[in-house]
């Protein structure tokens, strides 16, 4: 009687059963860094006064200039970031594909600061599949899925907070946006930034990796807006 090898036995597995060596097909399975291959977004609103308070501090001069002048800036896009479950992409096209001037004026009310839209295109946009047009539409429509609460919107004095009333008032502004969809952000112990996730189609979704890496102090504060 034959005697099958230990790898001929193998490959009749296989041949019999391919499907119990696959699972489910997400962007984790196609080549790392590839256009258009990831899981949701997230999208990063980020705390202005903190950013101008940061910047004062370590005297970065020219570079905070354009966000940090007389508008009083409150909750600004830092980035719409495309991301696996686990990780995400980034630089997906080197070069990047050019950006028109005449589309970054365009996004200067949500994005402050001309090097940081032309930055998080090269960065995160060139991820997304999509043109420069076409992505940067997609960062108006989901900053637009976003309602700010209301204490947040016009901040006149400095406001002492923690993480989990940050977390908790913006589920309670946003119907459908758990605890488990968003992370709050800290940096020399001000608030920073809140990072919410959303799916393909900008609706809230749950992101247990992004939401564990929320800062962990007890107390914050928010800067208030300039002017203020």
């Amino acid at each position: 009687m034959a005697r099958w090898s230990v790898t001929s036995s193998i490959a009749a597995i296989v041949a019999i059963c391919p499907i119990a060596l696959t699972g489910p097909a997400s962007a984790q399975d196609a080549p790392r860094d590839a256009p258009g291959q990831f899981d949701f977004y997230v999208l990063s609103l980020s705390w202005s006064p903190s950013f101008c308070a940061d910047a004062a501090e370590r005297h970065a001069g020219r570079a905070a200039q354009a966000q940090c002048g007389a508008r009083p800036y409150a909750f600004v896009v830092h980035g719409l970031w495309p991301q696996y479950e686990k990780g995400f992409p980034q630089d997906c096209q080197v070069p990047a594909p050019r950006i028109d001037r005449r589309l970054v004026s365009s996004m200067l009310d949500l994005m402050p600061a001309p090097h940081l839209i032309f930055n998080e295109w090269d960065k995160h946009g060139t991820c997304s599949g999509l043109s420069p047009q076409a992505y940067f539409d997609t960062v108006r429509k989901a900053r637009a899925a976003v309602t700010i609460p209301s204490q947040y919107r016009d901040l006149a004095q400095p406001l002492n907070v923690t993480p989990d009333a940050v977390a908790d008032a913006f589920v309670k502004a946003n119907p459908g946006l758990t605890p488990n969809g968003l992370a709050v952000e800290c940096s020399r112990k001000r608030l920073s930034e809140v990072r919410l996730c959303l799916s393909k189609r900008l609706e809230f979704r749950d992101c247990p990796d992004i939401a564990r890496r929320s800062c962990r102090s007890d107390r914050l504060v928010m800067p208030p807006l300039r002017g203020g």
